[in-house]
């Protein structure tokens, strides 16, 4: 199988992958805190035996400010993951998606409070994205408070996947991929378990089937989905790899409309559209340095 070949059909399975996070997380009657914290646990177990074979002194080497810099990588992601999860249960999942995907627009929105410049056309790009959202969160505000809340509290998720994105980046310039996942998500394991503790969420009790199905969202979102968009990230541009995963907007909202029937306003939908061609034009346009870190969901 040719390079470029087996570069897309990595894509294609990444991208579909990350599409079935968030209706699959709808689906699940498991509590949404819950769902976070098995996600990470099992893709933590299942990455472990690698890093003990292959990566054990490095892990015994992981300390001082380089652990520092895992350690709130991973409290980033919980806050990512406590949060949008969150948020589907509250809104649908094609408007959750897209606001969690605004991931990039939030990394260049920072670079620009940090007085870094860039091209008109990205500025013309954060414009129509966050122009989007208000679209969305306008339309969902007609349908209910709590919709909007979930709108809420799916855009601080992708603001905190945002800040993952930047210091997973930093962390990685002296870490293996292998290990910082490892301990990045089991950092992020231990402190959703706390959480589901505190909230009163329950970590068991849960019918044989939403066994399989947490066992799913990880096999697919977890593994298949972001694993292998950072394994793409040492061959291909991550620009490419970023306008690949504008596709899971789209592809969640479908695979919502099938699995759970959801199907959101026309309004809703345009405004998705016009976020989803605000970010390409973003990614598309930007020349400055993208943190080599694949976005989360």
């Amino acid at each position: 199988m040719t390079g470029p070949l087996r570069t897309f059909l990595l894509m294609a399975v990444a991208v579909v992958a990350v599409s079935l996070s968030g209706p699959l997380m709808a689906l699940a009657v498991v509590p949404p805190l819950a769902i976070a914290f098995w996600r990470n646990a099992f893709a933590t177990v299942a990455i472990a035996p690698a890093v003990v074979v292959r990566r054990g002194d490095e892990l015994r080497e992981l300390t001082g400010r380089r652990l520092g810099l895992v350690l709130v990588s991973g409290v980033m992601l919980a806050i990512h993951f406590a949060t949008w999860v969150t948020s589907l249960t509250l809104t649908s999942v094609a408007s959750a998606t897209a606001m969690v995907c605004l991931q990039l627009a939030w990394i260049v929105a920072w670079q620009l409070l940090r007085g870094e410049r860039f091209d008109t056309r990205v500025l013309v790009g954060l414009a129509l994205a966050f122009g989007g959202v208000l679209v969305v969160t306008g339309v969902d505000f007609t349908l209910s408070t709590e919709a909007l809340v979930g709108d809420a509290l799916a855009l601080v998720g992708g603001a905190a996947a945002a800040a993952y994105t930047v210091i997973g980046s930093r962390a990685r310039q002296t870490t293996s991929t292998t290990t910082y996942t490892f301990v990045c998500y089991g950092s992020c394991a231990g402190l959703l378990a706390v959480a589901c503790l505190v909230a009163g969420q329950d970590l068991g009790g849960y019918p044989l089937e939403q066994w399989g199905l947490l066992l799913l969202i990880t096999a697919t979102a977890q593994l298949l989905g972001h694993s292998v968009l950072n394994h793409l990230l040492a061959t291909t541009s991550p620009m490419y790899v970023s306008l690949a995963l504008l596709l899971e907007v789209p592809g969640a909202a479908l695979l919502a409309a099938l699995i759970l029937g959801q199907q959101p306003p026309l309004a809703a939908l345009l405004g998705l559209a016009v976020m989803v061609a605000g970010m390409a034009l973003v990614i598309v346009s930007n020349r400055g340095p993208v943190p080599e870190e694949a976005p989360v969901g």
